[in-house]
């Protein structure tokens, strides 16, 4: 069984189509990394998935049962844009809140221990309006983890984290499904992030689905390349252009080579030409060149 099943999804705001025939899966114990440029279509399928907005037709099915359905609706956690409290307000009297919103019995052992789930149990003092950016992520993760949910949807809750905040941050979500019973579908743009904790992918545009895969389908598609510095880089570039049928400069001042060789041939060929590697590795295209590649390819 899957935990998100959604066949020929559509959403029509008048005459604007917002999401165009999408299929998505999610298995169970994924995290499921949504994908898009601004505008594609992903708050717009997570807002359909959580019941926010009405779909305009197509099928949502969760755990085997319809979106709809009031029992699974009751286990799902939701944090899109940013959690609903009270500025003034401390964490854990914005978590009792929440908890008494949703009914949850012993309210106190719950918040207690979603706040341990995300690190933020030495925080719960603190007024809400006083927390930093990744502190306030953290907590409306807890907010969505109250009532033990057997599905998290969050959107673009990366954004704005320093690197120790990323680092809990993919502590939290790799600990959220470790039991393998837990799904989450997290949107971001961060995609490198992304790319540490993920397990599966769905990437849209336009409104459709236009790639999934496993992290494992996305290692073996990504190219491998060498990268490369040497004294004389124009020259270089210049001989192994001749050589090799793609050759390119990256943002580091790396000239790579994509064809299939090895670093013994191109050093040897370097030398021979009276150049001198300084530096040179084997390295693979990540998710953001990934991606980057794909879009590119649907402009040709």
């Amino acid at each position: 069984m899957n935990a998100v099943e959604i066949r020929n999804l559509s959403k029509k705001f008048g005459p604007k189509q917002a999401v165009c025939s999408l299929d998505m899966t999610v298995p169970m114990g994924a995290i499921y990394g949504f994908i898009g440029e601004n505008g594609s279509g992903k708050s717009t399928t997570e807002k359909m998935i959580c019941g926010l907005i009405p779909r305009s037709s197509g099928s949502i099915k969760l755990y085997g049962k319809d979106y709809t359905d009031i029992d699974v609706r009751a286990r799902m956690g939701v944090l899109i844009e940013s959690p609903g409290c009270f500025p003034s307000l401390t964490v854990w009297d914005n978590m009792m809140l929440q908890a008494v919103n949703l009914s949850i019995p012993n309210a106190e052992q719950e918040v207690i221990k979603v706040l341990k789930m995300v690190r933020m149990e030495g925080a719960a003092g603190n007024k809400y309006k006083n927390c930093s950016l990744g502190m306030k992520q953290r907590v409306g993760i807890a907010m969505a983890l109250l009532g033990d949910p057997i599905l998290l949807v969050l959107d673009e809750p990366l954004n704005g984290l320093d690197a120790d905040g990323m680092r809990i941050m993919r502590e939290v979500f790799t600990d959220i499904i470790k039991d393998g019973k837990r799904s989450i579908i997290v949107s971001s743009h961060l995609l490198g992030e992304l790319q540490k904790v993920a397990t599966h992918y769905g990437i849209i545009r336009h409104g459709k689905m236009i790639r999934e895969m496993t992290a494992e389908e996305l290692d073996a598609s990504c190219r491998t390349y060498i990268a490369l510095k040497a004294d004389e880089m124009s020259k270089v570039k210049n001989l192994l252009g001749c050589k090799y049928s793609r050759v390119e400069e990256d943002e580091a001042e790396y000239i790579r080579i994509y064809d299939i060789t090895t670093p013994e041939e191109i050093v040897t060929y370097l030398y021979e030409n009276g150049i001198c590697v300084t530096e040179i590795r084997t390295d693979k295209i990540g998710l953001e060149e990934y991606y980057i590649d794909l879009m590119d390819g649907g402009n040709k």
